[in-house]
């Protein structure tokens, strides 16, 4: 009997060895075997050919980086090593620069130390960015800062939020202090809403009066909003502005839906920056930065733009788009549009998820508990909008406020200067037991 195999034909025979997949075996070789029996000779010459055949597949093998000695073969200089390799491939990461980014997001310091004429303890300085945030090839010059809301009055708020602050909620001074000394706050908001005349109507020196009386009980640095009221405000944070002489408060807000000249004005007589606040529309934002400079002339290290934040799920991803525009639209050169950016994080307790005990709808699954879910609609919305472009947050819950300065940190790597400084996982070479 005579048998003949082709490589070809060997090759569909090891088609299925794992090792060998992807490989192609050319050429051809034929063993012959006599119908009477295989005499010594014989035996011999399959063995040749077979010895050959196992000789071809292990230099083979060798290409592939498997050394395998056969019996009689001499031992490689470099086959000591074990076949598993023993590091990785030398290779480099690079993050290209955007050739279009070739301009610097405005710096404003807010703040006013005793050398500045005031008495705060530190400043903070916001902006000065030249990509989107936590590039690795243009780090950013200034981390992110957290300012705590503090009210003029109790109101109503989540039940997660109140049983922080239900010992203060009478004294805004007290109240100030906590979120300072206690919850890590790199600035205070006081919000002056007893102001409204469908609130309480409190007068504008009144007001004035609870912004001097924070000034007295925290060092760092402060924003004074009013309450949203068009004919009121502008009275109220002249007075405030006033009061706080010195001190480079933000002022917030100046809006295209009030005096806003009035505000503005108020804010460069007595030294403070500006808030220019819009509702989500670009625009909108071009048209109030371009008047706040050209009609009022304010400086443009003293405008800080708040685009509005819509909470998730309530237009989360309609802020982010937004706010990424303007950043994007800053680096690239537009000049009414290249400020540092604040953001109301606090609009998340908004959102009837971060609040309500369970949902209202009867088929709806089970929203967990409301406790942690409120924090993390907070950090949620904020963490996103840190990635947009924002530079200030201003938040409520101790907690949010925690996570969302961590996650940055380790975003930003170890920090730099005097800003905190954070210890990064290894994640690459860390050990999982």
């Amino acid at each position: 009997m005579t048998t003949t195999l082709t490589i070809s034909e060997l090759n569909r025979l090891l088609e299925d060895v794992l090792e060998l997949q992807g490989v192609t075996i050319e050429g051809d070789f034929t063993i012959e075997l006599a119908d009477s029996g295989i005499g010594s000779g014989a035996m011999e010459a399959v063995g040749y050919e077979v010895a050959q055949i196992a000789a071809h597949l292990n230099r083979i093998a060798g290409v592939l980086g498997y050394q395998h000695v056969l019996p009689g073969q001499a031992v490689p200089a470099d086959a000591t090593q074990s076949a598993v390799p023993q590091e990785l491939i030398p290779a480099s990461f690079n993050v290209d620069t955007v050739p279009e980014w070739k301009h610097t997001i405005e710096e404003v310091t807010l703040g006013a130390t005793s050398s500045d004429g005031g008495s705060r303890g530190r400043t903070i300085t916001i902006g000065g960015e030249n990509a989107l945030p936590y590039y690795f090839d243009s780090p950013m010059p200034n981390r992110n800062y957290i300012s705590m809301d503090v009210f003029d009055m109790p109101i109503g708020m989540a039940r997660a939020v109140r049983t922080n602050y239900e010992d203060v909620l009478e004294s805004p001074a007290d109240w100030a202090k906590k979120v300072v000394s206690k919850f890590g706050a790199d600035m205070v908001t006081i919000h002056l809403i007893s102001t409204d005349p469908a609130i309480k109507d409190t007068s504008a020196r009144e007001a004035a009066n609870v912004v001097e009386d924070v000034l007295q009980a925290v060092d760092v640095p402060i924003i004074i909003g009013g309450s949203g009221n068009p004919d009121k405000d502008p009275e109220v944070l002249e007075k405030a502005a006033e009061a706080a002489e010195g001190e480079r408060c933000l002022i917030a807000s100046a809006n295209l839906n009030m005096d806003y000249q009035r505000i503005a004005g108020a804010a460069k007589q007595y030294g403070h920056a500006i808030l220019s606040w819009t509702q989500l529309e670009i625009n909108a934002q071009k048209e109030l930065n371009r008047k706040l400079m050209k009609q009022c002339e304010i400086e443009r290290s003293d405008i800080v733009m708040d685009p509005t934040t819509a909470a998730l799920g309530y237009g989360l991803d309609y802020a982010y788009s937004n706010i990424e525009r303007i950043r994007i639209a800053g680096l690239i050169g537009d000049s009414e549009l290249n400020f540092p950016m604040s953001s109301g994080t606090t609009n998340a307790w908004g959102a009837r998820e971060s609040w309500m005990v369970a949902s209202p709808i009867k088929d709806d699954s089970d929203w967990g508990p409301r406790e942690y879910r409120g924090p993390i609609w907070e950090i949620t919305t904020g963490l996103a909008l840190a990635l947009a472009g924002v530079d200030l947050f201003m938040m409520m819950h101790p907690t949010s406020v925690q996570v969302l300065k961590t996650v940055a940190g380790y975003l930003r790597g170890n920090g730099n200067g005097d800003h905190d400084s954070y210890g990064v996982p290894d994640w690459v070479g860390m050990r999982l037991e």
